[in-house]
């Protein structure tokens, strides 16, 4: 490959290997042999098994469940990385873990989305590429150039592939309104709003919709979905008011606690994830799509690496 660095590799983490063998594929370049050992006291211990001084190394990571063995392993693989001479040490981090803790809610909490920032920068990664933040302006907690990624277009092809009329895009709250009437663009298609109230963490009740919703086609989309809580309220108060079919759409499926009960029961058609977190067997239900944001990460590296211009992603 032609660029300021000649000699790429590509090096995956334990947290989501069939996404990084599926970009290794894409990009047609091999995986470093490397091997992730772990204590039994829980300390991890990371190894790389062939050389890298002055490679350009992009390390594929998600700081999904379990998130601190996986956001360890992440700063370790960097700092081994930094100590071996590798040229540029990019942190490839599909999901960025710790993302909703962006800013104070209460006057002595901490924004360890910063934290993370700060811990990546400090343990030696020159460059951060990842896909669909919480926030945005994480990008800010970052010193170093950091390539924000979007799945809207991937997911949106799935979605026109349903071959439904009078859609809706239904933005679960007032923060994934920017998201929402992008999709709804794209879509070409009228967008609503829930408004809700949150009465403690992952519980929140729908006050009231602004939009028309029934009798309509409608896609609730969100960034992520974690308990499913949240997404299942407002799955089961969009019904009550009248829509046809509701399909969900988001990004990173961390799937946690009730997830799969609570989605499964919903009266949802088809909720669409990427492969952004990787989803285990037990979690397979038929109600979920995975969708792959392979080839996206894969067109970012390889511009990346060739010194060009990664912009055109973002749309």
């Amino acid at each position: 490959m032609n660029g300021l660095y000649n000699n790429i590799k590509l090096m995956a983490g334990s947290a989501n290997l069939p996404l990084a063998k599926e970009i290794s594929s894409i990009l047609d370049i091999p995986l470093c042999d490397t091997s992730t050992e772990r204590f039994s006291d829980g300390e991890t211990y990371v190894n790389i098994n062939e050389s890298v001084r002055g490679c350009d190394i992009f390390v594929i990571q998600s700081v999904s469940y379990p998130v601190n063995d996986n956001l360890m392993e992440l700063l370790i693989y960097i700092d081994a990385l930094k100590r071996a001479s590798a040229a540029r040490i990019n942190a490839v981090i599909p999901y960025y873990g710790y993302a909703r803790q962006d800013r104070k809610v209460l006057s002595r909490a901490p924004i360890t989305a910063r934290l993370v920032a700060d811990l990546i920068t400090a343990a030696g990664a020159d460059r951060v590429i990842t896909m669909d933040l919480h926030a945005d302006q994480i990008q800010g907690f970052f010193n170093i150039p950091m390539d924000h990624l979007t799945a809207t277009s991937v997911i949106v092809e799935n979605i026109t592939e349903l071959g439904l009329t009078d859609f809706v895009v239904v933005s679960p709250d007032v923060g994934s309104v920017k998201r929402t009437r992008k999709v709804a663009g794209m879509l070409d298609a009228p967008m609503a709003i829930i408004d809700k109230r949150r009465y403690a963490t992952n519980a929140t009740e729908v006050m009231q919709v602004i939009g028309e919703v029934e009798g309509k086609n409608l896609l609730l989309i969100d960034d992520m979905i974690d308990t499913a809580g949240t997404m299942t309220n407002s799955i089961k108060a969009l019904k009550k008011m009248g829509a046809k079919k509701i399909y969900a759409a988001a990004t990173h499926g961390v799937l946690s606690g009730k997830a799969i009960k609570n989605l499964d029961e919903a009266p949802v058609e088809k909720v669409f994830i990427t492969n952004t977190i990787e989803l285990p067997k037990e979690k397979q239900i038929e109600k979920i799509q995975v969708v792959s944001v392979a080839g996206i990460i894969a067109k970012a590296i390889d511009r990346v690496h060739k010194g060009k211009s990664v912009s055109i992603l973002f749309d």
